[in-house]
């Protein structure tokens, strides 16, 4: 049975309120972050079959590391990867990069994902709002075991 919830986030103030709303809503899922794309295409490689839902950010770091740019690449490439594979699990793609979002998004959808687009706004208000409620959503509707609805 699917246990995790594997997110793709760049920004450093979001893992913990994303993290408390799943314990909140979903408390027997485990969540698993990322915030490089290529590091989560590999992990999906080997636990697709975990994953109960996912979650996507487009824009990822580029830090600089000896001195050279590190490129984490994109949502866009998971999203990529994702449509190559048989469609196993809902994708919330939650990126305010409004042009890629929805490319990711209609891809996604193209290729048999069931997918969701959730819009962030105000710092981390829009996680336990818009967020969570398609969490809520996602379980009311059967896509996700193991929470409250």
């Amino acid at each position: 049975m699917p246990e995790v919830i594997a997110i793709l986030e760049d920004d450093s103030r979001r893992p913990a309120a994303m993290r408390e709303c799943v314990a909140k809503l979903l408390p027997s899922m485990e969540v698993v972050f990322f915030d490089e794309a290529r590091a989560m295409i590999q992990w999906l490689c080997d636990n697709l079959g975990r994953v109960a839902a996912l979650s996507l950010d487009h824009d990822l770091p580029s830090p600089v590391v000896d001195g050279k740019s590190v490129d984490y690449g994109t949502g866009r490439e998971v999203a990529d990867y994702l449509t190559s594979v048989l469609p196993t699990c809902p994708v919330i793609v939650h990126s305010s990069n409004q042009n890629a979002a929805e490319g990711m998004f209609y891809a996604l959808k193209s290729a048999g994902w069931p997918c969701y687009r959730v819009y962030p706004f105000d710092g981390e208000q829009w996680i336990p709002g818009a967020w969570a409620d398609q969490l809520r959503s996602l379980s009311r509707d059967g896509w996700i075991e193991g929470g409250k609805r």
